[in-house]
């Protein structure tokens, strides 16, 4: 393979300082590093995370938090990261075929990265890697704990994993063609390794994982109701907005091997299908997260604000979208809700406008100017990061929500809750 001009051809300037695998393990460490600023941060706001997850407190007061045990790994994986990396870098100095033939240097320490999870080493947060690979397991075929026993935990970990949906499609891809003869995983990405289907496949895993939770906690529902359970349709509606992701990762597929014979759809046609249902799968997505994942009142502001005699706005639902202050016959500022940590309303505006707009990076598509910037590596790379990015400003409200949830109806049974519930 050194020296084919035809294939050294194929790598472009961002392949050649950050190939395939390093830009996986990249994404890979920040998460560990997001998940630690989650933890110190909700932290500071007096909001317990090891509580919701019901992660073991700390043994002893002489224990580290557990945000500076999650900043001591991230820290671990991350020095022979840049080591790793510079080595390559010395190594291959920008050229293609050194490029594609010290391939073995990044694929090691994905290899190394692996092991650091499952090494029982004291000093690396053995608990909190031990909770995860087992949460990480029973996740894995779509499982749910028991709310006493951590579902909030398995919930949050799957709904990360759907943001690393193409992440770890690109780890197959990574692998395949490392263990492909003739091919390198520094090369460009060929994400038909395996065949064409594959790397489809993987992507939807995390979203099927998604969907058996929320038909296994209807069941649940079903079999028990309680007075305020309902009857299980929240957790059905759910359920669909998972499955909404379903029909635009096989249109995706389908574009990107297109065959009028084989569909019998015109290109034109299959790309306004793909566009129907990615703008519903996104639209739905993004109205789950404020209004049933962070619990905001947004979308019922607006509609008492557009249609004041259809739906009248509450007492405590509406006040000046544009005013800090509360009048005194309301309770919250607009679109938000009665209980709320973080300092300020345009915290939580700011989350709302950046959640819609990293939900639509496929918007670039419609551009005739922009779409050519799709196919490149370092556009994917980088919306594979504003997914993450966009993954770990959700865990802030998510979090905070759960807490406001549980606060709130725990209050008034125990008498250790009652202190303020924030603002």
């Amino acid at each position: 393979m050194d020296g084919d001009p035809a294939v050294e051809s194929q790598l472009d300037g961002f392949s050649l300082i950050l190939p395939l695998p390093y830009r996986i393990a990249f994404i890979l460490v920040l998460g560990v590093w997001a998940w630690g600023v989650n933890l110190h941060y909700l932290h500071l706001l007096k909001i317990d995370v090891p509580f919701l997850i019901k992660y073991p407190p700390r043994s002893s007061l002489s224990s580290l938090p557990h945000h500076q045990r999650t900043y001591a790994l991230a820290t671990t994986i991350t020095v022979p990261f840049v080591l790793s990396l510079f080595f390559f870098w010395t190594l291959t100095r920008g050229q293609p075929s050194a490029v594609l033939a010290w391939d073995f240097i990044p694929q090691s320490y994905l290899f190394l990265l692996f092991l650091l999870f499952l090494i029982p080493y004291k000093r690396l947060s053995p608990h909190g890697r031990s909770r995860f690979l087992t949460t990480l397991k029973r996740i894995s075929i779509g499982g749910i704990a028991e709310a006493q026993d951590g579902k909030f935990g398995d919930i949050l970990l799957a709904d990360v994993l759907t943001s690393y949906a193409k992440v770890l499609g690109d780890l197959f891809v990574s692998l395949c063609m490392f263990l492909s003869s003739g091919k390198s995983s520094t090369d460009k990405p060929d994400r038909g390794c395996g065949g064409q289907y594959v790397v489809p496949i993987i992507i939807s895993i995390p979203s099927m994982i998604r969907l058996r939770q929320c038909l296994i906690e209807y069941m649940r529902v079903r079999r028990n109701p309680t007075q305020h359970s309902g009857w299980g349709g929240q957790h059905l509606a759910n359920a669909l907005k998972y499955s909404s992701a379903f029909p635009v990762v096989i249109l995706s597929a389908l574009q990107r091997g297109y065959g009028p014979n084989k569909i019998g759809l015109s290109e034109t046609g299959l790309f306004r299908l793909w566009l129907f249902f990615v703008f519903l799968n996104s639209f739905y997505s993004f109205y789950w997260d404020v209004a049933k994942d962070w619990d905001l009142t947004l979308f019922s502001s607006l509609l008492s604000s557009t249609f004041p005699s259809a739906f009248p706005p509450s007492s405590d639902t509406t006040t000046n979208f544009h005013s800090n202050q509360v009048p005194p016959h309301q309770t919250h500022p607009w679109g938000l809700r009665p209980h709320t940590h973080f300092h300020t309303p345009q915290i939580y505006y700011t989350a709302i406008v950046l959640d819609l707009l990293l939900r639509c990076t496929w918007s670039l598509k419609l551009s005739p100017h922009l779409d050519h910037w799709n196919d490149l590596e370092g556009t994917i790379f980088l919306l594979e990061m504003a997914e993450v990015v966009r993954r770990w400003v959700w865990i802030f409200f998510r979090v905070e929500t759960e807490w406001v949830r549980v606060r709130s109806g725990a209050a008034g049974v125990d008498e250790m809750l009652l202190m303020p519930l924030g603002r």
